[in-house]
């Protein structure tokens, strides 16, 4: 099967401005105008994340040169932070908004964003493992 050399890019692809880590969070800006509530929107975070971000820095969508900011939620409604995020990839967002403000919710489980929860619970301490241990366990050492 052949690509098209010329295609049209859908209505609803929106291409972030600028990523920006100001105020303990990681802001993305939009391009100015109105996502209504309940459409899909595929964002491109089009720049590169800045260095200086912590990975525990929550997500916050901007729109235009205002000032208002919209939280990006999983799908779990779960806050999403900086490390659930990448330069140049596409996310499909759904945006829901309330009599106060909005936000914009992921779809589906993106590959890119690492989960760190654990793997059990027994009520003691999580502990990390090292390379050593994970060389016991493997029975390597």
């Amino acid at each position: 099967m052949s690509c098209k050399n010329v295609c049209k890019l859908c209505n609803r692809l929106v291409i972030s401005q600028a990523v920006a880590f100001t105020g303990g969070n990681l802001v993305i800006t939009l391009p100015a105008g109105s996502y209504n509530n309940g459409e899909k929107y595929c964002i491109v975070v089009a720049q590169s994340i800045p260095e200086a971000t912590t990975i525990t820095a929550p997500v916050m969508i901007q729109i235009g040169t205002g000032t208002t900011l919209y939280p990006l939620e999983n799908r779990c409604c779960a806050q999403v932070t900086a490390c659930g995020v990448r330069t140049r990839t596409k996310y499909a967002t759904r945006v829901a908004t309330s009599a106060t403000g909005g936000v914009f919710k992921m779809l589906g489980n993106p590959a890119c964003s690492p989960s760190n929860n654990l793997t059990a619970i027994n009520g003691t301490a999580p502990t990390t493992d090292t390379p050593v241990t994970q060389a016991v366990r493997k029975g390597a050492l």
